[in-house]
């Protein structure tokens, strides 16, 4: 009867084993990709004909300073200033009404189309042509709506 097997001998690669079967797998993988590394290598050499790669190159050298005109532009008073009012405008915005916001705007835009076919018609507008359209309830209801949104306005300016 046979002995049982009591020990395994792992072979062990030396260093120089290791380099050439690493080198192995890369030629291989090189020939399954062949096409796909041409294409990569073409790019490259385009990038570099433009000067895309030195650009590159001399950001990530300059990258120290860069960083730190950065900063001292992100850090100037009209930029900190510019931050402070978009944070404090989206925190307002963010509590309004969305769907009053959307309506607002885009009676806003339809506003906005019906002011410029006005200029381009070039007609002048008299002190009798104001008084009859307050009677046109488009108007009308404008005209509400702006006396209660600065209504609103100015009581939460009181209570600021």
């Amino acid at each position: 009867m046979a002995q049982p097997i009591t020990f395994i001998q792992k072979k062990v690669l030396t260093a120089e084993e290791l380099q050439q079967q690493k080198l192995d797998e890369l030629k291989s993988l090189l020939s399954e990709n062949e096409e796909a590394l041409n294409k990569l290598m073409g790019i490259v050499g385009q990038l570099n004909d433009i000067g895309v790669l030195g650009a590159a190159h001399s950001i990530i050298q300059s990258k120290e300073k860069i960083t730190k005109v950065a900063l001292e532009q992100v850090s100037r008073e009209p930029v900190t200033n510019l931050l402070n009012v978009l944070m404090g405008a989206t925190g307002a915005i963010m509590q309004a009404d969305p769907h009053a916001t959307e309506k607002v705007v885009k009676s806003s835009i339809a506003g906005l189309h019906a002011a410029n076919e006005h200029l381009n018609s070039n007609k002048k507008v008299g002190a009798r042509d104001i008084m009859k359209v307050l009677n046109d309830p488009d108007i009308n209801r404008s005209i509400g709506f702006g006396i209660h949104f600065l209504k609103g306005m100015g009581k939460a300016l009181k209570n600021d």
